[in-house]
This record gives structure tokens, C-alpha cells and sequence, in this order.
């Protein structure tokens, strides 16, 4: 168990270990156990997981709240150190494979990621912790390195975009903070996002409508 009075580089190595070990093939594992979950589900653009980089855990594991660690226990109580995502092509896509995921696997938390304000835009995603199932987990895998969770976000098209994008411009380590300017943009940006999954919502509904369901 590491707490977080260990030296940053020490946390490092034992999670690079557990990186290539353990966290890289489970991502695998879980990629290939969700892509058979939602077999032959409509509107699916993709299904990725990956283990949580380097750099972005080390970072994560040293966030302060209120002058104290946020963790104490970094390697045990980081719930995304494996992330993996389904990318649909609409809005009512996201909510319609909700009760699927509930069905396969254990839901820790749920949250829908959204603005604070009715007149503000930035990110939008819908996030779970699950439990990890037993049917992923390799034997041969040391028990000291397999996390008990992680974390899926189902997104559109266009929010996955859009956050990809968003990730790139305004987190990159020793860059300058976006300027207020920036920052508008950004949001204006999102702002389109939104309006194009709206729209291409609200069409597809309407064909459903009127064609009696469309499937791709």
C-alpha cells in the first residue's frame, strides 16, 4: 500500500510497473468484454479502453483539497487508473444504453457531466465507476495490482470530439492558462457541439418517427 507521504518518483515507478503488469492488458480485457456486452447494438461508433498515462495519475495522485492530499492511499483509492469509453452517434443513444450497462455490470457512481449554468458550455459526458468483473481478471495477474474499479464514459460524436480536443489545448503541462478570450471560444465551440448532437437528435427522432426505426 503507498501513502501519499511517498516521493513522487517512487509512486511513479510502482505505478509504471502496475501500468505495463496489469492495468495495459485488463484495458484490453475490458475492451473486448464490453464489445461483446453491446454486440449487435445499433449506433455504436466505437468501444476503446486504455490505462490512465503516466504523468496524468502522478499529477492526480498529488491534487491538494484544502492544503491536504486528496488521497492518501493513491495506488487503492484512484478509481480511473483504467478508463474506457463507448462513443455513440446520438444523444438518446447514451441514455438508451444506460439500463444495458446496469445490466452487465456494478455501478459505484453515475453522473451526468454538464455545464453549472443553464448559459454555460464546456464538457458534456456521461460518467460510471463500475466494478471490475471477475471474468476479466487473468490469474496470473499479481492481486496487489488489480484495481478494484474503473471508469466508463459514454459519449456522442461530438462531445467526444470536443473533449478530446478541449483536453489538448487547455492541459498541456508547463503551457500558459487559456486566456478569458480563449476560454470563450472554447465554449463557443462547445456550444456547436451541442446544437449539431441536438440537431442530429431531433432528426433521427424524427425519422424513427416516421419510419418506423432506424438502426444505422
Amino acid at each position: 500500500m503507498t501513502s501519499s507521504s511517498q516521493k513522487p518518483d517512487d509512486l511513479r515507478e510502482q505505478y509504471k510497473e502496475r501500468r505495463e503488469k496489469v492495468l495495459a492488458p485488463l484495458a484490453d480485457e475490458l475492451r473486448a468484454y464490453l464489445s461483446r456486452c453491446l454486440e449487435g447494438q445499433p449506433r455504436i461508433d466505437r468501444i476503446s479502453a486504455r490505462p490512465k498515462d503516466i504523468d496524468r495519475f502522478v499529477a492526480k495522485a498529488a491534487k491538494l483539497v484544502d492544503g491536504k492530499p486528496k488521497y492518501q492511499e493513491p495506488l487503492a483509492e484512484i478509481q480511473d487508473q483504467v478508463g474506457a469509453r463507448i462513443i455513440t452517434y446520438y444523444q438518446s443513444d447514451v441514455a438508451r444504453l444506460d439500463p444495458l450497462i446496469q445490466q452487465w455490470f456494478r455501478p459505484i457512481e453515475y453522473r451526468d457531466h454538464v455545464p453549472e449554468s443553464h448559459w454555460e458550455f464546456g464538457y458534456f459526458g456521461r460518467h460510471y465507476i463500475l466494478a471490475i468483473p471477475s471474468d476479466v481478471i487473468s490469474a496470473g495477474w499479481s492481486k496487489e495490482m488489480i484495481p478494484r474499479f474503473f471508469e466508463l464514459q459514454v459519449k456522442t460524436l461530438f462531445e467526444h470530439a470536443w473533449s478530446e480536443a478541449e483536453h489538448d489545448l487547455g492541459y498541456k503541462p508547463g503551457e500558459a492558462p487559456l486566456t478569458p478570450q480563449q476560454t470563450r471560444s472554447l465554449a463557443y465551440t462547445s456550444a456547436q457541439a451541442w446544437g449539431a448532437d441536438k440537431m442530429f437528435d431531433d432528426l433521427f427522432r424524427e425519422r424513427a418517427g416516421t419510419t418506423g426505426g432506424a438502426t444505422h
